[in-house]
């Protein structure tokens, strides 16, 4: 069982070589079953360097800006049976490969496994918030796997998903540019095999573009697109701000 990770990446020289870090540590005795790619999606500042300077790092040029592009880039990269969609500005927390490993093995059906972020850059009671909207959000994901049976939920960024299913759904949808875009993906490997959204799957993260939109608002903008691609089969969002070129 291969295990190929997939870092999109655009203008990330400042978060890039933490996230590698992290995954290099966690998998150094399974060389042989991992491969790491870095999607640079059009990148201008050093990240392609930066990627290039870790030893078994891969690099795949995709000059289409954008998120689902750079996802179904480094997909199409891929060798592996499972795909790990981990953000630049993300970190494995202990033992996160092992989880992802023992999930998949347990359960031959699993099409998609995914947790929430721990945002290591918010105060604790801002982090209490965070675990609020996550409880609200897995309730409706288990009611709407369970009882509507119209989707499931991903958290982007921190899914693995079956090569398998992934080829059989046909891929990301390209047509999404940000909002929704796991939503969507959930949606549709829900109806091809099992999605689990497990809060043992945690993983670090920025929380740069809540402190940057602000995290009510970003809480609502994430809900409705959630109900919005779950019922509507497309985002109520068309468009986002990139922070990176904003800041």
């Amino acid at each position: 069982m291969v295990l190929s990770f997939v870092v999109p990446a655009f203008n990330e020289e400042a978060y890039l070589g933490d996230c590698l870090q992290s995954i290099l540590q966690q998998t150094r005795a399974m060389q042989d079953s991992i491969e790491i790619i870095v999607v640079n999606n059009a990148s201008t500042d050093g990240t392609r360097e930066i990627a290039l300077s870790f030893p078994g790092v891969r690099v795949v040029d995709e000059p289409r800006k954008g998120l689902t592009f750079a996802r179904q880039a480094g997909f199409l990269a891929s060798s592996g049976s499972l795909i790990a969609n981990v953000d630049s500005d993300s970190r494995l927390t202990p033992g996160w490969t092992e989880r992802v490993l023992k999930a998949f093995q347990a359960n031959p059906q699993l099409a998609g496994f995914s947790g929430p972020f721990i945002y290591y850059d918010l105060t604790p009671q801002q982090r209490r918030l965070v675990k609020v909207f996550y409880f609200m959000g897995w309730v409706t994901h288990v009611a709407n796997k369970h009882i509507l049976r119209v989707g499931a939920m991903m958290q982007g960024g921190n899914f693995v998903v079956s090569r398998a299913a992934l080829e059989q759904v046909g891929g990301f949808n390209v047509h999404i540019s940000f909002y929704g875009e796991d939503t969507d993906i959930a949606r549709r490997l829900n109806a091809v095999g099992d999605v689990d959204f497990n809060f043992d799957l945690k993983m670090y993260s920025s929380a740069r573009r809540l402190k940057h939109e602000g995290m009510f608002t970003m809480a609502g903008r994430y809900a409705i697109n959630y109900l919005w691609t779950t019922f509507l089969k497309r985002p109520y969002t068309r468009e986002h701000l990139d922070i990176r070129e904003s800041s």
